[in-house]
């Protein structure tokens, strides 16, 4: 990142709760064969895409069908279909609810590139907010961070309920995540008076926001923004990869003395990250027994 990179990220985050950024160093070559591998994985069969069916959000892990999320609960489910993939660098899945011996280790391999530029921007954080280099580094082992890969198929308006959307108008849950779009585009940011705003897709470019606990621990200076993806009525369908960073469970969420003033009271109240991050997923999630007995 470049040297100004910190107040740069504070500013951006403080004020809009987004930033894009081309100074990560992505492999350009690896995204692309991820987004190749997506596309392959979700035009196969029903049947080959429900061997690696999502089982729990305590795994959080696998294939959930078109329409079987709603990140809004008061909005009709969402029109996409997934596949999530938690901590795959240390959890034990069995090789049968993969796609395929190539497609994990391909996902793996991107894991491993996402994470390590996620403790930069970690340390980064950490600069900006006058404390330890490593004090975000220290909660994010990979125990609740996942890869995602979206599928967003075309669809013919008149299938199309009153406020459906391709994902559902939500805050990310935890700390960050780096968004990878391709050149469909669909995705609204909401402003800070409630209206929305188109993001471009730009080429090398990710889309790095903050999510609840982040916003929990800075008492509110930096934002989780809602946001949402439109539906595809026209052209082709959209793909996009999300990368999601939050903490490992067992870590308490605290506002940080630093960001509590006379002017700005403290705002939130400790919370577990396990427990936080378990609940958002639950309740997004629509019909999943497996869940539905915790």
């Amino acid at each position: 990142l470049v040297s100004n990179a910190a107040e740069d990220i504070d500013l951006a985050l403080s004020n809009h709760g987004f930033v894009a950024s081309s100074d990560l160093d992505f492999s350009t070559d690896l995204v692309g064969e991820i987004f190749e591998a997506s596309s392959t994985f979700f035009m196969s069969h029903a049947k080959t895409k429900a061997r690696s069916a999502y089982l729990s959000a305590e795994e959080n892990f696998g294939y959930q069908a078109f329409a079987s999320e709603r990140l809004d609960p008061t909005s009709p489910p969402d029109l996409k279909e997934t596949f999530t993939m938690r901590n795959i660098l240390e959890a034990t899945i069995e090789d049968d609810r993969w796609p395929s011996t190539k497609f994990k280790e391909l996902m793996q391999l991107f894991f491993a590139e996402c994470l390590d530029r996620a403790f930069l921007l970690q340390r980064v954080l950490a600069k900006a907010l006058d404390l330890d280099e490593n004090f975000f580094v220290k909660f994010h082992t990979g125990q609740n961070i996942s890869l995602r890969l979206l599928h967003y198929p075309l669809s013919s308006s008149n299938q199309i309920s009153d406020s459906q959307l391709g994902a559902g108008a939500h805050t990310d849950y935890g700390l960050t995540t780096f968004l990878f779009q391709d050149p469909v585009g669909g995705l609204e940011i909401c402003d800070q008076e409630g209206n929305w705003h188109d993001i471009e897709p730009q080429e090398g470019v990710v889309l790095i926001n903050s999510g609840d606990l982040l916003e929990r621990w800075t008492n509110g200076r930096y934002k989780s923004t809602p946001h949402r993806v439109k539906p595809i009525t026209s052209g082709r369908d959209r793909f996009s990869i999300a990368f999601f960073v939050d903490p490992d469970s067992e870590v308490e969420v605290n506002v940080l003395e630093s960001c509590i003033s006379a002017e700005v009271p403290r705002k939130y109240s400790s919370v577990k990250a396990g427990d936080y991050i378990r609940g958002r997923l639950e309740r997004s999630h629509i019909g999943l027994s497996s869940d539905l007995k915790k």
